[in-house]
């Protein structure tokens, strides 16, 4: 399996990262245990998780999915692999993570930090992301900037001196941003050079056959400042492999837990999708193939997050890295993509 730079740091990581939002929920210990057994053996090096894991977030379970990896992680030489987390924010009302002080200064992602190496049997977290934004923004489904939620955050200077702290204390390596935007990127960016500060390494943000927003504003930033995107739900969780289509109740994390697939519940959804599944056909492939070798063939990824409930499934999104899309494909792709373009941001 290939593997690249992380944006400008020396994270070499492969192209393929494993998510584990479903371990402690959808997976017990030893499923979550058996998924990380294959991913590494088919050559995966980078796990990626958070504090509020697994999804959807619960008291009763917040930080479940830390410990499985970190009783895994026991047994396994941890200089050959790259484990990212992330700290939650505020403003999603999770009052049981850190007695609810989730702001990103430095008392808070120290607690945050130590809570998740803890929970890792690790010494350090090698990428330490913020989850989302502690500021106003539309994420998460959410698609319109709206002023009249404006709210106290901590400042976005404050946070990077916190993150510097952090990785001179030596408990993160790096850092980077998830569910951002080209303003919040670039003030990253801004406030970092300017005080010679660190800089964020890399941008974990929604990105599918659904959702291409990245590709509007983001793209050329991550670009000129050297930031990778880290995509996940590039299946949108489960919409693009199709079934959906044939079993509005199909299994899923989307009809399972209520209010959980707000994003793809959008009106436009269901005509792109089959829109995708009937280009899959035409050329032989599954929708699945096609919807992950699409984003596993973006030169900007840095490594794409898959994530899944079984090892069958694992082994199937691992196999479309071997699928080439023609030019022919691609071009039917882009075409759909102007007709209905961009349901699910």
């Amino acid at each position: 399996m290939k593997r690249k730079f992380l944006g400008n740091s020396e994270l070499q990581v492969s192209e393929v990262c494993l998510g584990t939002m479903t371990f402690g929920q959808q997976n017990s210990e030893a499923e979550g245990h058996a998924q990380l057994d294959r991913a590494v053996a088919a050559g995966v090096n980078f796990i990626d998780t958070a504090e509020m894991y697994p999804v959807p977030p619960r008291a009763a379970s917040c930080g479940r999915t830390e410990e499985i990896i970190g009783s895994w992680l026991r047994r396994q030489a941890r200089d050959r692999l790259i484990v990212a987390s992330k700290a939650a924010g505020p403003s999603r009302g999770l009052h049981w993570i850190r007695g609810g002080e989730l702001g990103f200064d430095y008392g808070s992602l120290r607690s945050a930090v130590e809570g998740s190496l803890r929970r890792l049997h690790s010494d350090c977290i090698d990428l330490y992301q913020l989850h989302w934004p502690a500021r106003n923004q539309p994420m998460f489904g959410q698609w319109q900037f709206d002023p009249a939620r404006e709210h106290a955050a901590t400042p976005i200077l404050e946070t990077i001196q916190a993150l510097a702290r952090l990785m001179q204390e030596g408990k993160i390596r790096y850092y980077g941003l998830s569910n951002e935007h080209p303003w919040g990127v670039m003030e990253f960016v801004r406030l970092a050079r300017e005080n010679g500060l660190p800089r964020p390494v890399s941008l974990q943000n929604a990105y599918s056959l659904l959702n291409r927003v990245y590709e509007s504003g983001l793209a050329e930033v991550c670009y000129r400042e050297q930031i990778s995107l880290l995509p996940y739900s590039p299946l949108a969780f489960g919409t693009l492999t199709g079934k959906y289509l044939i079993d509005p109740k199909a299994a899923g994390r989307i009809n399972e837990f209520a209010g959980f697939g707000q994003r793809y519940a959008k009106a436009g959804v269901r005509p792109a999708v089959g829109a995708y599944a009937e280009l899959a056909a035409r050329h032989g492939l599954t929708p699945t193939q096609l919807a992950l070798a699409f984003v596993y063939s973006r030169g900007f990824v840095g490594s794409t997050i898959i994530g899944a409930t079984s090892v069958a499934q694992l082994d199937e999104n691992l196999a479309a890295l071997a699928v080439q899309l023609s030019p022919a494909i691609l071009s039917g792709i882009d075409e759909i993509h102007l007709r209905h373009c961009n349901p699910a941001p």
